[in-house]
């Protein structure tokens, strides 16, 4: 078995309280000693956050990268000094490894991290190909020679089965190239006099090297400012990638030594995030630097579906301190581009690569079916192409002949990471959680007799999140009326009392009475006494 990337998902709605979520480890557990490596395609969270726990659960077979990618996930491993250390193994783009008795090779590809790979599994029957994250380096369709070179291989390879990114299958002709947002932020910097913030994903960087480029051709310090920020730059420069000159790169507290229009501050939060720097910044939070009338914010991100309100609070908030904001909507210039393929990209990684069969991968269910049907406009069978789920099991059957996917499913539900816990943490742990944070809840304390089973005093009654207790005094009175007669009609004739089944029965009237009455769901939770 050949691992391929093993990233993490932060929290969602549905799941509060939970740190984050990792892939289902469950199938490669009971077959860890089947497991011959983990190949990382670059250096991304979603494809390394999950890395860490994933390895001590797998076996912690080898793990092979390119330089970056192996700096990014040994400084992820950090987090967690309780697990073993990883073998890792640095690759080139022109490496070859041999996992077990798997050939493995390597392509370097585009995208919005250095070093990232593609890889070519090596089968009797023609090698399976994925390219991880891409998109082309082209310029209006042309493709660049160094991207042709890199490719170049494919002309002559037997491509069995081909799994590629379906990200931006629904976007038309071909991505933005990044060059021209880097032309687009010279302009940008070039013009502008007071101090300049620039707000961008940190895992962006090829850009935020660039960026510090530019600043250094016009004269400007730059600021680093954000924990993900200072780390990603930090490990960039230990690679080699980043090289700022000496003198360039200054602290916080230094900006007010430096005139407005020697100043360029990088910065995270262009989302948003409550605790990132621009967001305290705008929130006028942030404990060492204050934004003043005359700055601009520069959002060089798109946004993350999800994330469209707490953008919009973003700029309110900086809006209300005067300053100049260019975002990637509104601008002249181009500060922003995707580092996926569309529709173009693909389409020419699909005729480089003419493979037998083809795995959509990458995307909701609706772009995998996108990407199934752009297959198929290019002339590759229907019966050669799978839409997977998650879990899926797909077979290449009859000596290369035939693609299956099977009946049988491997556990797929995320695990998530809650604390010191890891694993698909109880439905009823959720809901519960969902209850609280919608409806609040609602505690009974009971006093039971229990000899007789009455009740030895009015129950106590304690309200968090549900109703404000003063103003609804006759919704109150009520409870206590069926608290008595659920207490006392189900202890009766009842020897010996079975507390359990009588703060069942409890929880579930008075949760049916309240939702009549108030049409809301708290989390009941009754405490019975026995004296």
């Amino acid at each position: 078995i050949i691992v391929i990337d093993a990233g993490m998902q932060f929290k969602t709605e549905d799941t509060p309280g939970i740190d984050y979520i990792i892939p289902n480890t469950t199938y490669l557990e009971e077959r860890k000693d089947k497991i011959r490596a983990m190949i990382i395609t670059h250096g991304h969270l979603d494809h390394i956050g999950g890395v860490p726990l994933v390895m001590s659960r797998i076996g912690n077979p080898p793990l092979y990268s390119r330089y970056l990618t192996t700096l990014l996930i040994q400084k992820r491993q950090t987090e967690f000094p309780q697990l073993p250390p990883l073998k890792i193994n640095v690759v080139e783009n022109d490496s070859v490894i041999q996992a077990g008795k798997i050939r493995v090779r390597f392509f370097g590809v585009t995208h919005t991290v250095p070093d990232s790979i593609g890889i070519v599994i090596e089968t009797p029957y023609g090698s399976i190909v994925t390219p991880g994250d891409y998109k082309l380096d082209q310029v209006d369709g042309i493709v660049s020679e160094e991207e042709e070179k890199e490719y170049a291989f494919f002309d002559k390879e037997k491509v069995l089965l081909l799994m590629t990114d379906s990200t931006n299958v629904d976007n038309e002709g071909w991505a933005l190239a990044e060059v021209r947002v880097h032309e687009g932020l010279e302009n940008l910097i070039k013009k502008i006099t007071g101090r300049i913030i620039l707000a961008a994903f940190a895992s962006h960087i090829t850009r935020l090297v660039k960026v510090v480029e530019i600043a250094e051709a016009y004269g400007r310090k730059v600021v680093l400012e954000g924990r993900s920020m200072k780390t990603n730059m930090e490990v960039s420069e230990q690679a080699g990638i980043f090289k700022p000159k000496k003198g360039t790169i200054i602290s916080v507290e230094e900006i007010d030594s430096y005139p407005p229009n020697k100043i360029l501050i990088l910065m995270t939060g262009a989302q948003g995030e409550e605790f990132a720097a621009l967001s305290r910044a705008a929130s006028k939070t942030h404990k060492k630097f204050t934004l003043r009338k005359g700055d601009t914010i520069i959002l060089s991100a798109s946004i993350v579906p999800g994330n469209e309100m707490a953008v919009q609070g973003l700029k309110d908030n900086l809006a209300r301190q005067g300053v100049h904001i260019v975002s990637f909507r509104t601008s002249e210039e181009y500060i922003h581009a995707t580092g996926h393929g569309n529709v173009e990209d693909i389409k020419w990684l699909h005729r480089k690569t003419h493979p037998k069969f083809f795995i959509p991968i990458h995307g909701h269910h609706y772009m995998l079916t996108l990407h199934k049907e752009l297959s198929m406009s290019l002339g590759m069978p229907e019966d050669h192409i799978v839409v997977p789920d998650n879990g899926s099991i797909v077979e290449i059957q009859n000596n290369g002949q035939k693609i299956v996917k099977l009946q049988e499913k491997a556990p797929s539900a995320p695990m998530m990471v809650d604390g010191f816990a890891i694993g698909d943490v109880q439905d009823v742990v959720i809901r519960d959680r969902q209850m609280l944070s919608q409806d609040g809840m609602f505690v009974i304390i009971a006093l039971v007799d229990q000899r007789t089973g009455k009740l030895k005093k009015s129950p106590d009654l304690i309200s968090r999140g549900f109703v404000y207790l003063k103003e609804n005094q006759e919704l109150l009175r009520q409870v206590r009326i069926i608290i008595k007669k659920t207490i006392e009609e189900g202890t009766a004739r009842m020897h010996p009392i079975d507390f359990d089944f009588i703060k069942n029965s409890l929880g579930e009237t008075v949760s049916k009475f309240l939702y009549q009455k108030t049409a809301k769901r708290p989390l009941v939770i009754p405490v019975i006494l026995s004296v």
